[in-house]
């Protein structure tokens, strides 16, 4: 492992710098033309996925010279050195173990000479036995109904996770029960979620690793406030109140009982948790079973990620694709279009788990990178998004990447809608990368001075991802899909993709804010003339 050569200084980074120029002469219609296989030959099968990237601008000397850039930077190292709880989280001193979240019963995985996966599957039991009285009404609010409404509370990891695994397998979901989720520090987030609820039937679980996050905590204050108003007694929250957290006393503090609070740890990163107690409102909404067939989905993704060859690994073949796309041909953004209602919430839930994790700009040895690191990640559910931004992806001067999610069965087939939307799925891909010609303009009989007008450049990369079906498995695969290949991504940038240091000066600068905003005095302000002249204009307006 050669990691002290600077990225851009490797060998095998400058070979991929004039394979790029080469590549540049050639069309995807060129490379489909003269490799008549290549769209079952250039795919990958993982945990019930299918990965086909046949589309992408690559050969097999591209892929070749990414795969050996991956061993110079130690991939395989890196991903034992993951799964061994070592600490890979070199700024903050930890190991990164959200693989360990959805090992089975019966692994060992051993964190400073214990072995955490029994500490696991006691808070998963103890999440199913919460659950399970939920769900069947014998745990009971202070007037003695039923819970028949979850509030989750959290920002971030503990809300974004929660919200689209809770959309994507509401098909799974009690119906007769409620789910809103809360997150912002707008009042009005939290005033209309709890607007047509009686708060004797209403939970809120307060999800924070710390229990110190500023935003959750203001709207957790706002749910207790709200709770006793209504219902006349602090007793009254007991039975309305759970927490997910590391944090006992903090939690004890705001006034929940330790026999109410659903445990954390250190070695989990918000982003990473959607599998642990953060989980705990999908639990709620899809059962214990579905929820451990989630994390069977996730766990079979990791072993396959683990041991499979890196030619041949869906995370690691997803990861060096964008490595290519965004160091190699420049693309600056990645769209991701899934063909599925459900996973309407996919793209925003990426944003920060790609995002936050690499989006940095200093290695991991402290300096500055000459090099592109995280694309922004946005997207939208087809068939919606081709009425939207499907012309820029078209015809616009960006070279975007996309990455097409599509399922072969639907639960809600009504007549030919499923049909008709997996083939604006396979249109689309075909359309971006073969695109159309002028000549063949010309040929459909169109008037010549609308034939620019009505041409396509193609050659614009996209991957595709099938499954069966959008069940608990499969989401769980399709996240770690994601997750490892963000991983892969940032070995080979050599950032660490698990912290997040980036959202620490605005919360800094905001505290000091917020009692300047809040004060009726004309104080002295300290900040640039910009942002005090706004501060005086918001106090005058308020």
């Amino acid at each position: 492992m050669s990691a002290t050569i600077p990225l851009t200084q490797k060998t095998e980074w400058h070979d991929l710098q004039h394979h790029a120029v080469q590549i540049g002469q050639h069309h995807l219609r060129e490379l489909f033309a003269h490799d008549p296989e290549r769209g079952e030959r250039l795919q990958v099968s993982a945990a019930g996925l299918y990965l086909d990237y046949s589309k992408q601008r690559v050969t097999d000397e591209t892929l070749d010279l990414l795969l050996k850039l991956a061993e110079a930077c130690g991939l395989q190292e890196r991903i034992e050195a993951m799964f061994r709880g070592e600490l890979i989280n070199t700024t903050e001193g930890r190991p990164v173990l959200h693989t360990a979240l959805r090992a089975p019963k019966g692994e060992s995985i051993w964190v400073a000479g214990r072995d955490i996966v029994p500490e696991v599957h006691a808070v998963l039991d103890r999440m199913t036995e919460f659950s399970n009285k939920v769900r069947s009404g014998t745990w009971l609010g202070y007037t003695g109904k039923p819970i028949r409404n979850i509030i989750n509370i959290g920002i971030g990891g503990s809300d974004l996770g929660p919200e689209m695994a809770f959309e994507a397998l509401r098909h799974y979901s009690r119906r007769d029960l409620v789910f809103r989720f809360v997150s912002n520090v707008d009042g009005t987030d939290f005033v209309e979620a709890v607007r047509d609820l009686e708060p004797d039937e209403t939970l809120f679980i307060i999800c924070s690793k710390t229990f110190t996050t500023e935003e959750t905590l203001v709207d957790a204050m706002a749910a207790r406030d709200w709770c006793v108003k209504q219902l006349g007694a602090g007793q009254a929250l007991a039975n309305h109140f759970v927490a997910v957290s590391s944090n006992q006393v903090a939690v004890e503090r705001f006034g929940i009982t330790i026999d109410h609070m659903f445990g954390m740890w250190d070695w989990v990163g918000g982003r990473y948790s959607m599998d642990s107690a953060i989980g705990l409102s999908t639990m709620l909404a899809i059962g214990s079973e579905n929820f451990h067939a989630m994390l069977a989905g996730f766990h079979a993704m990791d072993s396959h990620f683990r041991h499979a060859p890196l030619a041949k690994n869906a995370p690691v073949v997803l990861g060096l694709l964008q490595i290519w796309n965004t160091n190699f041909l420049g693309a600056q953004t990645l769209a991701i279009i899934p063909y599925e209602q459900y996973l309407s919430l996919f793209p925003a839930y990426l944003q920060q788990l790609a995002m936050e994790s690499n989006g940095k700009h200093f290695t991991v040895d402290g300096n500055a990178v000459d090099y592109a690191t995280s694309p922004i990640y946005w997207g939208a559910a087809g068939t919606n998004s081709q009425h939207s931004f499907f012309q820029l992806l078209h015809q616009g001067t960006l070279l975007t990447p996309c990455d097409f999610i599509g399922f072969c069965q639907s639960f809600n087939r009504l007549g030919v809608q499923h049909d008709l939307l997996m083939a604006n799925l396979f249109a689309q891909s075909e359309a971006l990368a073969f695109g159309r010609n002028a000549q063949e303009v010309r040929d459909q009989g169109i008037a010549e001075n609308l034939v620019p007008h009505r041409t396509f450049d193609g050659n614009r990369p996209s991957n595709t991802i099938l499954a069966q079906c959008l069940n608990p498995h499969a989401l769980g695969a399709l996240v770690a899909l994601y997750e490892h290949s963000v991983f892969v991504q940032g070995v080979i940038w050599h950032i660490d993709s698990f912290d997040q240091w980036g959202v620490e000066l605005g919360k800094a600068l905001a505290r000091k804010t917020s009692a300047e905003v809040a004060s009726s005095s004309d104080a002295v302000l300290t900040h640039d003339s910009s942002t005090n002249a706004l501060i005086r204009r918001y106090k005058g307006c308020r």
